[in-house]
């Protein structure tokens, strides 16, 4: 006859072979809520991709260069008119 302690070693047993199996069906049903989340939150946000922040930076330069060129002149010009 079994005691108390053979019972519950023995559930103990059954019970630990569903556990890894509930644990990885946690888990996994963890990680595609949080993707879904952070998909969702991402999906939200006003992002551009690395090729497009790189090109708009590069008209912002040249628009930069364009301002200053116009800037010497205007006040090239200037400096002659007050000569003048």
């Amino acid at each position: 006859m079994k005691g108390p302690q053979d019972f519950f070693s023995q559930l103990q047993g059954q019970f630990g072979q569903f556990v890894p199996d509930m644990a990885r069906a946690a888990r996994e049903d963890f990680e595609a809520q949080a993707r879904a989340t952070v998909m969702s939150v991402l999906s939200r946000l006003e992002l551009v991709s690395r090729e497009e922040f790189d090109a708009q930076q590069a008209v912002l330069m040249k628009t930069r260069e364009k301002v200053e060129a116009l800037e010497k002149r205007v006040e090239a010009l200037e400096s002659r008119l007050s000569d003048a």
